[in-house]
């Protein structure tokens, strides 16, 4: 059995703060084993070693308020609302593996509690009837294992469609439909709702409570920052180069092989058979160097400025639609 680790008050706070709350469970460990679960608004977490423009929608995220953030575990993407809880594990182990596997095995369990037909898988996931409701993670610390998950009580299955690039490229075609074929949510299998289940979690997985004050809370918000860091965001991506281009009625054929370092345009070479009225590609480099590979951060950049001037017959959103495609 483990202790709750409960906060002094019901605030909604951002992800990055549950996670500096795991790293304080760790340290203020003693013995015990510790848990808590937590809910965000919209949100999408991906994992240590993930190039974030090959898992997040970025476009997407922005224009429907979705954050978006890194965490220091390995492991996929996923999409959290306030309709899907967040569990953190945290165990005084260096068997991190063997701690992940009683961890998920202890969830089915419990789920089995419920008269559920749920099983872990030999990887992440917990499954209800083979489809999956709990995907986890988990990572080694101060000679601590932390482990992490999602549970879908619900959820909000376009978001999670279009928000996460993998599913937008491969789930498109069949929509959410493909996505349910996959996944499941526990609200079609109980007849309680979620403030029922997370008190049916607590009685099952606990036995006592250990309750943060002020002071701890102030310190979370410390360990907070980090995670906020664009570095850190970003990642340590190795560079990459990828090559946009296409024909443009009126302006001709344009090709661009951009560098990039993560989502970042590092450098850029331009060939095609468009007329240049300078060096254009000096200028754009000048203008987009820096910038990431999004509609909103290419409109900053170019901003005051009309590449009509370097390319003949280009406008500003041509260009974008060209690099963002």
């Amino acid at each position: 059995m483990m202790k709750y680790l409960s906060l002094p008050d019901n605030a909604t706070r951002i992800l990055p703060f549950y996670l500096a709350m795991e790293e304080y469970a760790a340290r203020i460990l003693g013995e015990e084993d510790i848990f808590f679960m937590w809910q965000v608004n919209p949100t999408v977490i991906f994992g240590r070693n993930q190039l974030m423009d090959n898992e997040v929608n970025v476009d997407y995220c922005r224009d429907h308020g979705i954050a978006f953030y890194r965490r220091r575990s390995g492991g996929g993407c996923v999409y959290a609302d306030k309709d899907n809880i967040m569990f953190s594990y945290i165990t005084r182990s260096d068997e991190v593996q063997t701690t992940f596997s009683a961890y998920t095995s202890a969830v089915a369990s419990m789920l089995r509690g419920l008269g559920l037909n749920a099983t872990a898988s030999e990887r992440n996931d917990v499954l209800i009837d083979g489809r999956k409701v709990s995907g986890n993670a988990f990572y080694h610390i101060y000679g601590r294992s932390i482990v992490h998950g999602t549970m879908l009580f619900d959820t909000n299955m376009e978001h999670m469609l279009h928000a996460i690039t993998p599913s937008h490229e491969k789930l498109t075609s069949k929509g959410v439909e493909s996505v349910r074929s996959h996944i499941t949510v526990l609200s079609e299998h109980l007849t309680m709702d979620i403030e029922e289940f997370k008190r049916y979690v607590r009685q099952t997985m606990c036995d006592g409570e250990i309750q943060l004050t002020a002071a701890d809370v102030e310190e979370i918000e410390r360990l907070t920052l980090p995670y906020l860091e664009p570095s850190f965001l970003m990642g340590n991506n190795p560079k990459s180069e990828i090559i946009k281009g296409g024909r443009i009625e009126g302006v001709g054929s344009i090709n661009m092989n951009i560098t990039l370092k993560g989502n970042i345009i590092r450098d850029l070479y331009l060939t095609g058979d468009f007329l240049p009225l300078c060096d254009a590609r000096e200028k754009l480099l000048d203008k987009l160097q820096g910038s990431s590979l999004t509609q909103a951060s290419l409109q900053t950049a170019l901003d005051g400025c009309d590449v009509g001037q370097w390319i003949m017959n280009l406008n500003n959103k041509q260009l974008i639609t060209l690099l963002t495609n």
